[in-house]
């Protein structure tokens, strides 16, 4: 047997070297700028350069803003399905949105010959969140080929996508016998033949993503999140982050949603709380008044460019707002119930410490304002528990007092309401707020003379127990 000889001191510390070197070959590859210099975050700043919108508001930034500030509401009977066959009587339909290529903004010839081609390979949610982008491209002025297309990409969030029972009823037809039974040994044969090849391809939640990045030539990150109404703001945060640490320039976020379709209306029947009874439609949706009764379904769509703040401004675009934080946080008990509050104090604190402020400096907060019963006294705990001790009380807003949720798409159009906010220098109030709750105690916005601040914090929840929110201030 040979004896064991001990490594020598030098050969140790030369191939630690040698593996620190890889290392950091490594880090600046991936955090590096194009020369492989290495790029400190606290350089580099984000802001928001354009804004496209898809809601029951309308699908224009000033429709949106000009219905907040005349308080109207866009909730209205719901007309998915016939009267009686669901106990679902109210909705928030995006009745301007025709997913016709001329909702799609102004477009390059090849881009509207692209999307026009591909619009029967999508579905609402799809079609509503490729439009939103492509407004809010134009309004950044963006064009393909204004930046380098590997250091522009994409991050977009979604609910779960789910077929219409139409995609099915031609095969089905042809699978029945005599006596009007389907006959499932005949459906690979005679009922798929029936259905569209590309059928999935409407469904799929990375789809919004993938069509963007092709008709705009984004070749950068590329993400796709499913996560509820907590999807916008994730993934405003991943696209903050990406361009932080260099990887891109241009960021395309956005995220879309409904609730408005028959199985996902079932799916709200068993598992939540639903606004009840047969009156005014626009009057149901108000979040933590005394008398609320539950949430009104919706669907809609926001997209935003983030851009890091020296490019945006060699291309001399108007700037709506700066993000200087984001944040997400999960809560659930033992039996994996929701803990919506603690989520939700997670991420408020969580944000408030990303962007190194104070519970004082923020303006306003944009809060989920569900209207349930449940959600809106735990958020109310939320606020207080984060925000209680200031010197003032903070005002605090709820767009789906409007428009109800929206699912993923929720998140994103409240992000631009209050952008719209900043911009335009008035907070408008949360609609519908009449009696104050003892259990929700927060300084709700009642009418137009409250103060939008400085800045403000966007904030989500899941039914599930999953919070984010992201922190945004004016710029200049």
């Amino acid at each position: 047997m040979l004896p064991i000889r001990p490594l020598s001191t030098r050969w140790v510390c030369r191939d630690r070297m040698r593996r620190l070197r890889c290392f950091c070959g490594v880090v600046l590859k991936q955090f590096g700028n194009a020369d492989g210099e290495f790029m400190s975050t606290a350089q580099r700043r984000v802001v928001i350069t354009g804004l496209g919108v898809i809601s029951p508001l309308g699908s224009t930034k000033d429709g949106l803003w000009e219905a907040l500030l005349g308080g109207r509401s866009g909730v209205g009977p719901q007309a998915v399905l016939p009267p009686g066959i669901l106990p679902v009587t109210f909705a928030a339909a995006a009745g301007q949105f025709r997913g016709k290529i001329d909702d799609f903004g102004p477009l390059e010839k090849e881009q509207k010959k692209a999307i026009r081609k591909a619009l029967k390979v999508m579905c609402r949610e799809c079609l509503m969140g490729v439009a939103a982008a492509q407004l809010a491209l134009a309004d950044a002025r963006w064009a393909p080929g204004q930046t380098d297309p590997t250091r522009s990409g994409i991050t977009f969030g979604a609910d779960y996508m789910l077929t219409v029972a139409d995609e099915f009823t031609e095969g089905i037809r042809q699978c029945l016998d005599g006596r009007g039974r389907f006959e499932f040994s005949r459906w690979a044969t005679e009922g798929m033949p029936k259905m569209s090849p590309l059928w999935l391809l409407k469904y799929l939640p990375n789809m919004p993503a993938s069509h963007l990045a092709i008709f705009n030539d984004l070749r950068g990150p590329n993400n796709s999140l499913t996560l509820r109404e907590a999807a916008a703001n994730a993934a405003v945060g991943e696209a903050y982050q990406t361009i932080l640490r260099g990887s891109a320039e241009m960021m395309l976020v956005g995220a879309t949603g409904t609730r408005l379709h028959p199985m996902k209306m079932v799916h709200a029947i068993q598992q939540e709380e639903l606004a009840t009874g047969d009156g005014d439609p626009t009057t149901v949706s108000r979040p933590f008044d005394r008398d609320r009764t539950g949430m009104v379904l919706g669907e809609g769509a926001g997209a935003v460019v983030l851009e890091e703040l020296s490019a945006a401004g060699a291309r001399g675009v108007p700037i709506y707002g700066e993000i200087v934080g984001s944040a997400s946080s999960s809560a659930v008990g033992r039996r994996l119930l929701a803990r919506r509050d603690q989520a939700m104090m997670g991420a408020l604190r969580a944000v408030l410490r990303s962007a190194g402020a104070k519970p004082d400096e923020i303006g306003h907060l944009h809060a989920h304002g569900l209207s349930s019963r449940s959600c809106d006294i735990e958020e109310a705990r939320a606020i207080e528990a984060v925000f209680g001790a200031r010197a003032e009380p903070l005002p605090v807003t709820a767009a789906k007092s409007y428009f109800g949720n929206l699912g993923a798409g929720s998140g994103m159009v409240e992000l631009i309401a209050s952008l719209l906010a900043l911009q335009n220098g008035r907070l408008f109030p949360v609609l519908n707020y009449e009696t104050p709750d003892p259990e929700c105690p927060v300084a709700a916005v009642t009418d137009g003379e409250v103060s939008v601040g400085g800045s403000f914090v966007n904030l989500n929840v899941t039914p599930q127990g999953q919070a984010t929110a992201v922190m945004i201030r004016r710029v200049g």
